[in-house]
């Protein structure tokens, strides 16, 4: 933004116009760069460190201090930073987007600063009307003072003043709130703005007589114990995020410029749920909000942090995304990754509380991790047909690690193969199916294999075929009935005795199963599209439990109509007993079959009526 040159005068300032729309320049900042007001005040803190980091650059003696006064919807607030001069002010002041770091000063130290001067004051606008700036320059002490009044109808003034109205180099900057924002400027809303916003800052802030800065981080305080350590970490997390934490991760990248702590979280939570972070930079914070800073995997931690390698978006309210950004998340990561392997070497029961919780992470890091899979192997729960178990102890168990992808295959097989002797793993949960997949290559000479239909009815047994033949009328009807469902009914017998029938399936099946009634329900069309693609895929079964009681007796039954009623029942019932989602058709099976029993179970004999 251009502005009209001034001359050096204490009596008639010269007024001057931004070559912007202030008013909607004022609406961008507040309604779409910044999330919130309060972002003013860091503005405000930003410039003031800023001033005084590039003085401390000339002058290392130089004083280092901020003070902030608010009182009556106004706000002061003093700094002894390096000051401007007339000219500095209209090329800082009245230029939106150039830097006050130049190459003729502030930009010699440039990687100290923080934001843009210009900016950050025209952001007080989202709270105030009326802008007044006093500045005296370190650089050129003999220069007089200058005043920059801007307000929100985009005029401003500049004039210089006497020796006497400001003695000391450094810059005051005064807020006159806006109709509606005097709660922003507030003495209670600034000073919880200014310790949120500059507890880390390494210079000497006060809001009044009240020291902000809360120096040195809670990180890097010494403490007579690791665990006097990790108790004042875990109080630390209580006040910053409101939780007590399972543990807490040191951060430190040296060649990144980062410091800090993760906390663990207590509670588990979604893969899908992004974590938000603390992140300072420079001791100033950033945001809260920070969500790309950790791999996707470490969704079980919240971390804080203060960095001066990461680059901040132009809201400075979060992280951009580059190389640098790429290498600390990697970094940290490995930090987590490193903090994991050294509680399974040397503290399992801690392992054992993080992983009761959060298993689900660990999980999803060893899927892409060898040495963490092996590391994991012996902690990493699982639900299998001999109880929970990590996959090591279930190799040690079984030749072969049967698995199911779904857990309505395993709901469907383990009660069966449980009894049969065939140990399975449920591998239908999130990660499960990869880990067991890629268990040959972390322990070489393990088997696995995946459990389908026709293993499990490999492993029945056979029933004898001369009883089966006897049998061949009922299992003929018992077909028929099934048949419009796309189900075949086996005769085998097998335990436990109380499991009178099985459905079995696979993932091919249900797949021809589901084109087939996507056919009968399509135009001409469709369906022969559908047709076309047909598949030669095994049908879903029905096996019945040859052993059970219920079973002889259904089998024994004269009534063909009475046996298909009976085959329907029990074909719902394993359906339901595998926790498998019903179909339409399955649905109106079972209501069908329930009232056909019913009707069978009322049914009287007129005769016998008659003689009571």
């Amino acid at each position: 933004m251009d502005s009209q040159t001034s001359q050096p005068s204490q009596a008639s300032p010269s007024p001057h116009t931004f070559q912007v729309d202030l008013r909607g320049l004022v609406d961008l900042l507040s309604h779409h760069l910044y999330s919130s007001p309060k972002v003013y005040l860091r503005e405000l803190l930003q410039n003031a460190v800023d001033a005084i980091t590039a003085r401390r650059a000339e002058d290392p003696d130089a004083p280092t201090t901020v003070r902030l006064y608010a009182e009556g919807g106004t706000l002061r607030v003093e700094d002894s930073g390096v000051g401007l001069t007339e000219s500095d002010v209209h090329s800082l002041l009245a230029t939106i987007g150039r830097s006050s770091k130049r190459n003729d000063g502030l930009e010699s130290a440039r990687s100290d600063f923080l934001g843009q001067f210009g900016i950050g004051l025209l952001a007080c606008f989202v709270v105030a009307e009326r802008i007044r700036v006093v500045s005296r320059s370190a650089r050129t002490p003999e220069a007089a003072p200058v005043e920059w009044t801007a307000t929100d109808d985009g005029s401003y003034t500049v004039r210089t003043l006497p020796q006497e109205a400001r003695a000391e180099p450094g810059t005051t900057v005064h807020l006159v709130a806006r109709a509606g924002a005097g709660e922003w400027l507030s003495p209670e809303r600034v000073r919880s703005l200014a310790r949120d916003f500059g507890a880390l800052l390494p210079y000497d802030v006060r809001v009044g007589d009240e020291a902000i800065a809360d120096l040195p981080a809670p990180w890097d305080r010494p403490h007579p114990s690791p665990s006097a350590r990790r108790v004042a970490l875990a109080r630390h997390c209580r006040e910053l995020f409101g939780f007590t934490p399972l543990d807490s991760i040191d951060l430190d990248v040296p060649l990144a410029g980062i410091r800090g702590v993760a906390y663990v979280l207590p509670t588990a939570v979604s893969p899908a749920q992004r974590t938000s972070h603390r992140v300072h930079l420079k001791g100033m914070l950033l945001t809260e909000r920070a969500e790309q800073l950790l791999p996707d995997w470490a969704f079980f931690v919240r971390c804080v942090l203060d960095t001066d390698s990461l680059r901040p978006t132009a809201s400075r309210e979060s992280l951009y995304e580059d190389e640098t950004l790429a290498a600390v998340r990697e970094a940290l990561g490995e930090r987590i990754r490193s903090w994991l392997t050294g509680l399974a070497a040397g503290d399992p029961e801690r392992l054992a509380a993080f992983l009761s919780v959060h298993h689900l992470g660990v999980k999803s890091l060893a899927r892409h991790d060898a040495e963490m899979l092996r590391t994991m192997l012996p902690w990493l729960p699982f639900e299998t047909t001999d109880g929970p178990l990590s996959l090591e102890e279930f190799a040690q168990r079984h030749p072969v690690v049967h698995f199911t992808r779904t857990v309505e295959e395993y709901r469907q097989v383990a009660p069966i193969a449980s009894a049969q002797g065939v140990g399975v793993v449920n591998g239908g949960y999130t990660y499960d199916s990869e880990l067991i997949e890629a268990l040959p290559a972390v322990r070489p000479g393990t088997a696995v294999s995946e459990l389908d239909a026709d293993t499990v009815t490999a492993h029945l047994d056979t029933v004898d075929p001369a009883e089966e033949l006897a049998l061949a009328g009922f299992l003929a009807a018992a077909r028929a009935r099934l048949d419009p469902l796309n189900c075949d009914v086996v005769l085998r017998a097998f335990h436990p005795l109380s499991v009178p029938a099985l459905h079995l399936d696979d993932r091919a099946a249900r797949h021809e199963q589901a084109r087939a009634e996507a056919e009968e329900q399509a135009d001409d069309l469709w369906a022969g599209i559908l047709g076309s693609l047909r598949g030669s895929a095994p049908r879903a079964r029905l096996v019945l439990n040859h052993l059970n009681p219920l079973i002889r007796r259904i089998s024994s039954l004269g009534d063909p109509d009475l046996v298909g009623t009976a085959t329907e029942s029990l074909y719902g019932q394993a359906l339901l007993m595998a926790q498998r989602p019903l179909r339409p058709a399955d649905s109106a099976l079972l209501n069908r079959a329930f009232i056909g029993l019913l009707e069978w179970a009322t049914h009287t004999d007129p005769g016998k009526d008659d003689r009571r």
